[in-house]
Parts: C-alpha cells; structure tokens; sequence
C-alpha cells in the first residue's frame, strides 16, 4: 500500500517559518524564513513522506519558500487568507497566534484538499515582477501630478516635474524590458497576439492579464469569471431576490480587463450588440460593462484554450 499524504501546515512571517503536520503523532516546526531554514525545511520534509504543505500568501514573504518546495518537487498550495480564517471561525477557532495558525492550515488541507499550486516558468516570473514595477511606478506618477496640480512653490514644483520626467523614463525603461521578454519567450509572445486579436484588447492588457493570470487558457467558464472578480454572486433568500455583486478575484487583472471591456463595448461589434441588448433592457451602464468585462474574459480564456479559435 502506498503511504498516505501528509498535510502539513505552514504560516509565514517576515523571520520565521511554523509548521504543523498531521503525521503520527503530530509535529510542529519552526524554521528561519531565509536560504538556509529553506534548506532545513526541506530536509525536513522530505523525511516525513509523501506532504502536501498548505500556506497562505502572505503579502511576497512566501514567495521565495515557495519556490524552493516546488523546486524540490514538494506538493504546496498558496490558498487565499480569508478562505483560511473563515475555516477556522467555523471550527470556534478565534485565538490566532503563528502555531495556531499552522494547525488550521494543515487541517484546512486535510479537510478540503486544495489544488497544489503550479510552478510558474522562469519566464512568468520576469514577467510578473515587471508588471508589478510598471504598476507601481504608474501610481507612483499619478501621486505626484495630483500633488503637483496644488503646489505653487516654484523650486518644488521644478522638482516634482524632473520626478514626473524620472518617472516617465522608468515606464520606458520597463516597457523595453517587456519587449525584451517577449522577443527572448515565443511561447509567450504568441499568447501576447493571440490575446490582441481580439478587438479591445490592447499589448499591455494582454501583458498585464498574463502576468497576474498564469492559469489563463486552462480554465472553465466559471473558473475563468471567478478568478478576475468578475463572477456574480446570488444574494436570496426566501422569497427575497437581492441583487447580484460581484466579489474577490484578482484586482489588477480586473482592473486591466475593465479597460478592455470599455472599448470593446462600443469597438468590437460581438460585445456592441451585447452591451446595447443590456442597455436597451433597462440594465445600468456599469451592470452592463461588468457582464462585458465576464464575456471578454471567458473569450480570452478559450482564445488561448483553443488554438484553432480565430478571435475577433
């Protein structure tokens, strides 16, 4: 008989690793979250047998003892944080303290056994952390415009305008090095036109969709739609029918595929004549584009699903 899996979990802090596993008889561990208690961490799991590690993201502290695990071809999964503490308020768990935390996450897994998380390519991770840069560098510069259109003081607005032209060469800067990527990734590139097919669909929306959606073009309709945020959630009960919202998901993917929508609504003739039906049926501007936002989405995803779709 195989050995049965073992769920070990995992919370993260800036220093230091806890882990809790589900083996006879339980074990806890702590680690230093740097390469060498990376190294010991392994080891130590190794020598437990077939695990599954289950941490939540942690704001990028996780990221490189991710990477190390899946490298060494240890089973992980990085599932949401609220998904994790609505788990333990379930079980009348309200103390949180690093160990504790730990014990619910091995539980959670035992319990509810998530998806292990896939290892992104060297390449998405670049691209990922690009994206990231240009992200923060654009809300770097919208700041300091809004700061500059309320500052009168000569020498400090001289000052502002060379961090604005600063800011400015940086988004260059990072615009080439996307090229760059692009050109050195095939594979990557493809995705990049075949997303821009699509009318709407612009080279940094299909960039930005691709670094913050790694999954894209392996997902179901409603795997897709829940992902970036833009899936609607029921709200009844009884006789009473509340209203639709839409909720989680990804914020900068979204972000990105509102844009997208945008123009699509009123450029590519496939989402017009949808936009229009919904605005003739009485449905708000906004309700209207969301549900563009959901098609556009689910196209993409089988755009890149299909490789015989011709996009449009």
């Amino acid at each position: 008989m195989l050995p049965s899996l073992i769920y070990v979990g995992m919370d993260i802090a800036k220093a230091t690793l806890d882990l809790h596993a589900l083996s006879t008889p339980p074990q806890s561990r702590q680690f230093a979250n740097s390469c060498a208690g990376h190294r010991a961490l392994r080891r130590w799991l190794q020598g437990l047998g077939p695990v599954q590690v289950v941490c939540e993201a942690s704001g990028g502290y996780e990221r490189s003892v991710v990477l190390v695990l899946q490298q060494a071809s240890i089973a992980i999964s990085v599932v949401n944080p609220r998904q994790a503490r609505d788990f333990a308020r379930a079980q009348g768990r309200l103390a949180k303290t690093d160990r504790l935390d730990a014990q619910v996450l091995a539980q959670f897994g035992q319990r509810l056994r998530p998806a292990a998380t896939p290892a992104p390519s060297v390449a998405q991770r670049q691209l990922a952390e690009l994206v990231s840069r240009r992200q923060q560098v654009q809300q770097l510069r919208s700041a300091e415009h809004n700061r500059l259109e309320h500052t009168t003081h000569p020498a400090v607005r001289r000052q502002m305008r060379r961090h604005l032209l600063g800011l400015d060469r940086q988004l260059q800067q990072l615009d080439a090095w996307i090229t760059e990527l692009l050109q050195a990734e095939p594979a990557l590139a493809h995705k990049v036109a075949r997303l821009c097919a699509v009318v709407g669909v612009g080279r940094i929306t299909a960039v930005v969709l691709l670094a913050t959606m790694s999954e894209l073009g392996t997902l179901n309709r409603r795997q897709a739609a829940a992902l970036v945020g833009v899936a609607p959630f029921n709200r009844d009960s009884g006789p009473r029918r509340g209203h639709r919202l839409i909720g989680g998901g990804r914020s900068v993917a979204r972000r990105a595929l509102y844009m997208a929508a945008l123009v699509a609504a009123f450029a590519n003739p496939r989402f017009q004549v949808f936009y229009q039906r919904l605005i003739a049926a009485g449905k708000a501007p906004k309700v209207a584009l969301v549900a563009v936002m959901r098609k556009l989405i689910i196209l993409l995803n089988h755009v890149l699903k299909d490789p015989q779709f011709l996009p449009t």
